[in-house]
Parts: C-alpha cells; structure tokens; sequence
C-alpha cells in the first residue's frame, strides 16, 4: 500500500503544473456523492462544499448564515413559518450526461426536501444509507409542509418552533439537487448515477472518481458566486498522514489536511510551508453499544470510562497544548455547557468493583473498531485502539482490535455490530442541538445514526424541549440538564476537542479553516 501511495505522489505533478489547478491531499474516500445520505466530513467536502449548494450558507470561516441559494428570507413572530425568496438565473452544471434545459427554481427545492420526508415521493426508497440526518433529527415530525408560492418563492411551515432551524438549512444535508436531472436518471432507469455522477449549482463540477486514488473538478465558470479562481481542483486521496506530508513537500499537492498533531512542531521549521490552526468545533470519543450486553449496564459503560488513561491518550495522540479534555459531546465554547460535570478520573480499582457489582468480577470480551490511517479527531487510530486495549485488560477485559476502511467502519457501525468504536463528530452549524440530536437522541438510535444505540427518554425529552425554545438562557438550562444525564449514563468515552489543522505550501492564498470541520477550495488561489 505505502509503495502505490508514493508512485501516486510521483504523478500527481502532472495535474498540478498549471499555476490555476490545485492539488488537496486528503484523508479518506468519499461515501459517496449523494449528500443526503452520508454524514462523513470527508464526504462534504467531495459534494456538499464542491458541487452543491443550500439555501442558506455559513460565512468562510465562521456559523454566521448569510444568503445562499435564497437571497433573502423571513420568519413568522411564533417562529413556524419561514419563506425564502429565491435567486434568479442560476445554472445547473452541464456535464456529459446533463445538459440543463431551465435554471434553479422552486420545484428544485420542493424535490430535494421532499425526497427526505415523503414515504410516497418516488426517490425515497431509492437511497440505501436512507437520509441519517433527516431521520435523526425527525424531520417528517418537524416540517409540516413545504409549498412552492410560485417559481422564486418557498415555504416551509413547522409543526413547531425549532432553533436551529435556519441554521440546518446550510448543512449538506440540506443541499439543492436538480430536479430536471433525477427526472432523467429515473426515466432512463439509472437513479444510482445521483450517487456516482452528481449535479448541483456549486463551485466546482464533478469530472470523475477513481476509488481510492482521486477526485477531479473543474472550475464552474458559472457560478453564481463567482467562478472559483482555480480552473482544476483535485483531491489525492491518501490515508497514511505521513504520505500526506510527503506529497506536500515534494510539491505534489498544494494543501494537505489533517496533519497529526504531534506532527506540527516540525512542521513549523519548514519554510515552504505555512501551518493553518483553529480551535474548531470537533469531538473525538468512543461509542459504547449499549444495545450489546453487557454493555446495556450503566456499572459497566461507567467502569470503562473509569479504566481508560485518557489524560495519556491525549498526550500520545495529540501531544501538548493541540487538544482539550472533553467531557460531555460538545465543547465549552457551545450554549449550554455544564462546567460542573467533572471527568472521569482514571481509577481502575473503582472500575473493578462496578464490574464485580454487575456480576463480571472476572471481566468479559468485547471488541474495539477503528479505520487505518487518521484524521483530526484520531490522528493515530492503531496506537489509540492499543492504548484502551491495554487498559481494559487491567481490569480484566479482553478486547480485539478490528480496522476497518472508513466506509466500511460506518456501515457496519450503523447496523450496530460493534462494541466499541473510535469516531469523532464535527459540529455542522455551531448549535449543540447538532451534536446532541444527530448522536444521542432516540431517533438517531433507531435510524443507526447513534454510534452508542443510547435512548434514554429524559435526555431526549430535554434535547426536544430545548430545541422548540428560541430563548438562550432557557436553552441553556435545558443543555445542562441534558448533559448531566449524559455524563451519568456513559454512552460515550469523551475524549477530546481537538484542534484543527492543515498545512499548505508557501503562496497558496484564500483557504480558510472552517471550525465546523469541512473544506471549501472556492476561493484559494496559487501566487505564480
């Protein structure tokens, strides 16, 4: 593997010899191209931040929302009807297979929403991830209609008031696909191209994807936006972060993500390279399946997390000063945060005598799943996995080590085979509803979205109340609250907030980290 990495980082300057093309190493392949039905960072930035566009958008850089697809909005006084006026003359791509015949409008957006919350609409069966984040966070229960007022006005009536609402319109979830060009795939019978060849309004056309090995993109000369200042974007898909640097260094990509962080020291003493830093919104922790025994038992879910070292976990993954502790699934910085709730300490002893007063004095086998290579929420998923290995064997757990590659980690994740499983969580739109609803709530654990298969009927009904209540301070409570059950019950190991990095070659301009954890390559341009 490493030797077909490195003859891949010969080639890539083949691509990258014109000053407007740009070359990203990343970390991992795409689930795939049909953003609805995936969850993965590594999956938005390949659609979501490249082909597609939303409604609404974050401002580069922040969870401000500014105008996207509709160029302005309005909200009812009681907060349930929200009506979008949207933007005239925006093209579709043309690709090989599509040339557009209209430009976006209304039935667009009834199409993509539609797709996610009606049984009856004729795309809804045809998604085989289903729609993670539309089931989660109960969609169908939320959005009572969505009427198209004529071709440049929409809108959505809700059951009742929600939040965050506005700001889950600019997640990816919420992109805005052709109808034109789903019309076509299910004429022609090919519905499975949405997945494999998309279509949006986005910054970037979709060119072609050898799995694995690379993505190719080429600038949208019409985008509404702006045509990107790059004519070719390619992503060089390659797991191991060393090879990563390497390909940086040697001038075969311009940008490489998620460097590890024990890694960025040295880098600093590299003058061709320049090291980008944010304190983003990232949780890396363990899921612990609650729906395998005896792991339903809150004993032992608490004897776990009293068993791992996790001040050393942090020392070994991140190294000084690039991540902070994380007790509950969302950082400080976010509404709500319970500053009372104290970590787990790392204390064995007590970690046998909640085993032994759940009946497994002797301990039991479980197994532990991770991907190979890493990223910013498990830089170094092997020794990561052998630490709490170690840990539990000292109180007398046995667990195997499973790898699995990154699609295949989450499918299987989702049908709910693991026991234990290294993942991590980038907030999507800044709000803690994002990281408690899509992970936590019991819609989340029947849709498998939920790593821990948790549902826990009072957490989830103040996760609900809070959503419904637009006042700060008494959705603060609620979070708080919600949070103490949380750290009580012990679902997850919390294990950090980490910071986000990348490193990009000296004279590549306008790249902006994101602190909800996707990349946007619109805007970044090469001095010659």
């Amino acid at each position: 593997m490493r030797r077909s990495l490195l003859s891949l980082a010969l080639s890539l300057p083949l691509y990258a010899t014109a000053s407007q093309s740009l070359v990203v190493c990343t970390e991992a392949s795409p689930e795939g191209f049909d953003i609805v039905q995936y969850t993965a960072a590594t999956t938005a930035d390949a659609s979501a931040e490249t082909v597609f566009d939303r409604l609404v958008r974050f401002a580069p850089g922040t969870t401000r929302l500014q105008p996207g697809l509709a160029e302005s909005w309005s909200i009812s006084q009681a907060g349930l009807v929200y009506e979008f006026q949207l933007r005239r003359g925006v093209k579709f791509h043309e690709t090989a297979g599509f040339k557009p015949t209209r430009a976006f409008n209304a039935d667009d957006v009834l199409w993509s929403f539609q797709r996610q919350l009606d049984d009856a609409h004729p795309w809804h069966k045809l998604s085989p991830r289903g729609f993670p984040y539309a089931e989660s966070m109960a969609l169908g229960q939320l959005i009572e209609r969505i009427d198209k007022l004529d071709d440049y006005r929409v809108r959505f009536t809700l059951t009742h008031p929600e939040a965050p609402f506005l700001a889950n319109l600019a997640m990816g979830f919420a992109s805005i696909y052709s109808a034109e060009y789903a019309g076509q795939l299910l004429a022609a019978g090919t519905p499975d191209l949405l997945n494999r060849q998309p279509v949006g309004t986005g910054p970037f056309i979709f060119e072609r994807y050898r799995k694995d090995a690379q993505i190719r993109f080429r600038a949208n000369p019409d985008y509404w936006a702006g045509a990107p200042k790059v004519d070719r974007l390619l992503f060089a898909i390659t797991p191991d972060p060393n090879v990563r640097l390497q390909q940086l260094k040697a001038g075969a990509c311009q940008v490489a993500v998620y460097p590890r962080p024990t890694d960025i020291a040295s880098l600093r003493d590299d003058p061709r390279l320049s090291i980008l830093e944010l304190d983003s919104l990232l949780t890396a922790y363990v899921g612990i399946n609650t729906r395998h025994a005896p792991l339903d038992d809150v004993r032992v879910r608490q004897a776990i997390n009293l068993a791992f070292d996790k001040k050393a976990y942090l020392r070994a993954q991140y190294g000084e000063g690039n991540a902070s502790a994380a007790v509950a699934p969302y950082p400080a910085t976010l509404l709500g945060y319970n500053d009372k709730l104290e970590p787990w300490p790392h204390d064995p002893e007590r970690a046998r005598e909640l085993l032994a007063e759940a009946g497994h004095p002797d301990g039991f086998k479980l197994s532990i799943w991770t991907r190979p290579g890493g990223g910013p929420t498990n830089p170094n998923p092997g020794i990561g996995a052998q630490m709490l290995q170690a840990d539990l064997a000292a109180i007398g757990i046995k667990a195997d080590i499973r790898v699995y590659e990154w699609g295949e980690l989450i499918k299987r994740a989702k049908n709910g085979e693991h026991d234990l499983i290294f993942m991590g969580w980038a907030g999507d739109n800044g709000d803690p509803d994002n990281f408690l609803t899509p992970n936590l709530s019991c819609a989340a654990a029947k849709s498998g979205e939920n790593q821990a298969g948790w549902c826990n009927a009072a957490f989830d009904g103040l996760i609900q109340q809070a959503r419904a209540v637009n006042d700060p301070t008494k959705r603060a409570e609620l979070y708080r609250q919600a949070l103490a059950i949380f750290h009580e019950q012990a679902p997850w190991i919390p294990l950090a907030h980490p910071k986000q990095f990348s490193v990009v070659r000296k004279g590549v301009e306008g790249f902006v980290l994101n602190p909800l954890g996707s990349n946007n390559f619109s805007r970044v341009w090469i001095k010659p």
